[in-house]
């Protein structure tokens, strides 16, 4: 009898544990209060973001799946010496959040609430009519544990954060290519509250997780 308990006991622990763990894939981006933005040398080239070029992807998860989609990048520069980018910011369009997962009715539906343009659910999550674009400015770039880490202040809803996230960093020809690894925020950090259990505590199964992974791919070309 006892050695069932034990069996059992050592069973649960090993669900509530397996359940517990998130994607060790992902880079957990931790929010910190927003720090002071780099600033570049004199002798530092700008380079000016291909918006064509360059897009972010989101997943966003909940219990009974996830869903997947895009966002533009509106504009953006940054500046680099001897092949070093000293400092860099980017405008995200809140309003070309698009879902890609999803078709039809669906997928309108699911954009139309995410950025806020419903009578009634506005500030669900974006709500984009008041908070039309969000911005990230690097405030520094280092190797930590092999890798290159940007870190930079990112403002969704007014609500500046600073975060850190793994990218590679590639000089061509013409300027730079900047990919990161997918990572993640907690958007309840920016105040994007819907459906999370960690601030509403009577929604059951019927929540969204509060991480939302992303992934950037930036290219910047020489300014003209």
């Amino acid at each position: 009898m006892k050695k069932n308990i034990l069996k059992g006991f050592m069973a649960l622990s090993l669900i509530v544990g397996l359940g517990s763990c998130k994607n060790n894939n992902n880079h957990d981006s931790e929010a910190e209060d927003a720090k002071e933005v780099a600033e570049a040398t004199a002798e530092s080239m700008e380079y000016v973001v291909d918006t064509t070029a360059s897009s972010i992807s989101w997943i966003g998860k909940k219990p009974a799946g996830q869903h997947t989609g895009t966002i533009k990048v509106e504009e953006g520069t940054f500046k680099a010496n001897d092949s070093i980018i000293e400092s860099g910011n980017f405008t995200i369009d809140m309003m070309s959040i698009e879902v890609t997962d999803l078709e039809g009715d669906d997928k309108k539906n699911l954009e139309a609430h995410l950025m806020g343009t419903v009578e009634g659910k506005e500030g669900d999550f974006f709500n984009v009519n008041e908070f039309p674009e969000a911005t990230f400015e690097v405030t520094g770039i280092s190797e930590t544990d092999g890798k290159t880490m940007m870190e930079g202040n990112l403002t969704i809803k007014d609500e500046t954060k600073n975060i850190s996230f793994p990218v590679s960093i590639n000089k061509t020809d013409d300027g730079y290519e900047i990919s990161s690894e997918e990572f993640t925020i907690d958007r309840t950090n920016w105040n994007v509250n819907y459906g999370s259990k960690s601030v509403f505590d009577s929604l059951g199964d019927n929540f969204i997780y509060d991480d939302i992974t992303l992934k950037l791919d930036i290219k910047a070309d020489k300014k003209a």
